[in-house]
């Protein structure tokens, strides 16, 4: 079993920052990609930022120059920095993430729960 818990999510003003946070726990034996995804209502997923485990980056261009992400390998755990934040980025934030579970496993995806992020005057 393996668990994603996200935080960090909330309303913020334009221009404002926040900082999500994704920790994976349980049943891990390594992890490969972490990222970030966003699906604002009546819309489709998308993905905002991604980081592999050499620390390769790729970005969404709209997020671009705006968010960065980074790993902490030794807590499982993948961040979003938002900064600049604009009304056009309210969505449910979701952390997925590709691991293996044993040497022998095959890498699967694991989603968060999702985190609410609103910014709005």
């Amino acid at each position: 079993q393996v668990q994603l818990a996200e935080s960090g999510g909330g309303l913020v003003q334009p221009g404002g920052s926040l900082r999500l946070s994704c920790v994976a726990s349980g049943s891990i034996f390594a992890i490969a990609t972490m990222g970030w995804y966003r699906q604002a209502q009546g819309k489709q997923r998308e993905s905002v930022a991604r980081i592999g485990n050499s620390g390769s980056t790729d970005y969404a261009d709209s997020v671009k120059g705006r968010f960065t992400i980074s790993r902490d390998n030794t807590k499982n755990t993948v961040y979003l920095q938002m900064n600049s934040l604009k009304p056009e980025d309210t969505a449910v934030y979701y952390c997925r993430v590709l691991l293996k579970t044993s040497w022998s496993s095959m890498i699967n995806e694991y989603w968060g729960q999702g985190t609410q992020v609103t910014v709005s005057s």
